[in-house]
């Protein structure tokens, strides 16, 4: 009897402590929320159905009226609870309007105007003395982002001919104020007098712009703002956010694809003519993506496809779509969210997911460059973008939430 008691209380501890653990995990993702979210009504339903975060928690809208001066306010917030009794998490409820927007998924090309001139190299220059490279003889990095020269802001080459044309006669050291990595530094460079043409010169390569393809997410229904890439456009040889002054985007012509290996990302061959069929500007490049305001949305969307924005607190491992046109025409491609990180602050990487769509592994491989924007959706509703691609396993790639999309934009 003694034995048989001992075992039923070893069992009991046993399971208790596996449910503590399996909660603990739970409820530490509930704690890390942020205590302020915008929301709608639908986003607190859709969280007592798809439980997120456990079966034993619920959540439920209050409302209260407060007097501030005389007036009268009106305070939503959400209360979690722990089987339906235990309060365990009140944030505040910022209650908006379910947002619409018109469904992306078609290649774009992307040109960006940078805020500087990037250093892409350097080359000797022959001087009666022999070669001189200023480069080498400062602290200049390839990568780095050129804003100003002696106080004078530089945006083309032809802007940095003149500076060196007015101040570098004498072989006067030149002050370059950098951008390095988000960091502001201001560096020497001495340029040096060419032998051959008698002109100062500093031996750098430098270009002022970026280019490239990716896939169009959203774009708002009302002001035509779009978001598109849900990365930044960075510099190839630093990984360095490039800054936007200004931008392009332009339809773009699928002539080709390159089906993803382990260990080799695929890639989405795609051409646009940068001087023709204007479709917008752009007017940041940040960690989401690219974002501008469409003025022509001919060729870019279908009016008649549009999907509501669904908050990150519903997104939840399980099926999802990716819409795309890798084959041609928009499609959708179904996939598995194996991950969702409930994140309380904005960052990348929010969600894991495999491609399980045989049409699109065999097409792809899985996720290759170039469908970087392409909108995921769960249970109908746009919850997030493509990313980047695991370049160990093309079927698995990261997805970011459509919430710090929609704010960025």
């Amino acid at each position: 009897m003694k034995k048989r008691l001992s075992l039923i209380v070893f069992i009991g501890v046993i399971s208790i402590s596996l449910l503590i653990l399996c909660l603990s995990v739970q409820l530490i993702d509930l704690h890390n929320l942020p205590q302020s979210l915008p929301m709608t009504y639908e986003d607190v339903e859709n969280i007592n159905l798809k439980k997120p975060f456990g079966k034993g928690v619920t959540a439920n809208l209050d409302e209260k009226t407060v007097n501030v001066s005389g007036e009268k306010f009106s305070i939503k917030t959400l209360v979690f609870k722990l089987f339906g009794f235990i309060p365990i998490k009140t944030i505040d409820a910022n209650i908006v309007e379910t947002k619409e927007v018109y469904l992306g998924g078609i290649p774009v090309g992307l040109s960006i105007d940078v805020d500087g001139l990037i250093v892409l190299g350097n080359n000797n220059i022959s001087t009666e003395s022999g070669y001189v490279n200023p480069f080498e003889n400062s602290k200049l990095k390839v990568g780095d982002i050129i804003l100003t020269i002696n106080n004078t802001k530089v945006t083309n080459l032809e802007e940095l001919q003149k500076i060196l044309e007015n101040s570098g006669y004498n072989g006067e050291e030149l002050t370059l104020e950098v951008l390095r990595k988000g960091e502001i530094l201001m560096l020497g460079l001495t340029p040096a007098l060419d032998e051959e043409s008698g002109k100062y010169k500093i031996g750098l390569w430098v270009r002022n712009d970026a280019a490239g393809v990716g896939t169009l997410t959203f774009v708002d229904c009302d002001t035509l703002k779009f978001g598109a890439l849900g990365h930044p456009i960075t510099d190839y040889e630093t990984g360095a956010i490039v800054p936007a002054k200004s931008g392009k985007i332009f339809p773009c012509s699928v002539v080709g694809l390159s089906k993803g290996e382990k260990g080799t990302p695929g890639e989405i061959k795609g051409i646009f003519m940068q001087g023709r069929n204007q479709k917008g500007t752009i007017e940041k490049n940040c960690q989401f993506g690219v974002f501008g305001t469409l003025t022509d949305k001919s060729k870019l969307i279908d009016p008649n496809k549009t999907a509501d924005v669904a908050s990150r607190l519903t997104v939840k491992p399980g099926k999802a779509k990716i819409v795309s046109n890798v084959s041609g025409v928009s499609e959708e491609y179904e996939i598995e969210i194996i991950k969702a990180n409930y994140q309380p602050s904005q960052s990348d990487k929010s969600f894991v997911f495999r491609v399980v769509d045989k049409r699109l592994l065999n097409l792809t491989g899985g996720v290759i460059q170039g469908m970087s924007g392409s909108p995921i959706m769960q249970n109908g509703k746009l919850i997030g973008a493509v990313t980047h691609v695991f370049v160990s396993d093309p079927t698995k790639g990261y997805g970011v939430y459509i919430d710090w999309m929609i704010a960025a934009a």
